[in-house]
C-alpha cells in the first residue's frame, strides 16, 4: 500500500483504528465485487439493463 494512502487513512481515523478501517473497506469492496458478478450474470441471461428503468427505480428509492 502506498505510504501516502497509509498517511491519509491514519490522518482520518488515527493509528489505532487503521486496521478496522482497512478491514471495513476490503469487506465493502468484496460486497461490491459480488454485486458486479451478480449483475454480469443477470445481463448475460436477460440482456442489458435499461437505463430509464434504473433511473426510475433509483428515483423511487430516494423518496
Amino acid at each position: 500500500m502506498p505510504a501516502s494512502v497509509i498517511d491519509d487513512v491514519q490522518a482520518k481515523v488515527g493509528a489505532g483504528a487503521f486496521s478496522c478501517y482497512i478491514t471495513e473497506a476490503v469487506q465493502r469492496q468484496l460486497r461490491y465485487d459480488a454485486l458486479e458478478e451478480i449483475l454480469a450474470r443477470m445481463e448475460a441471461k436477460h440482456g442489458p439493463v435499461d437505463d430509464a428503468e434504473v433511473d426510475a427505480l433509483m428515483e423511487s428509492l430516494a423518496q
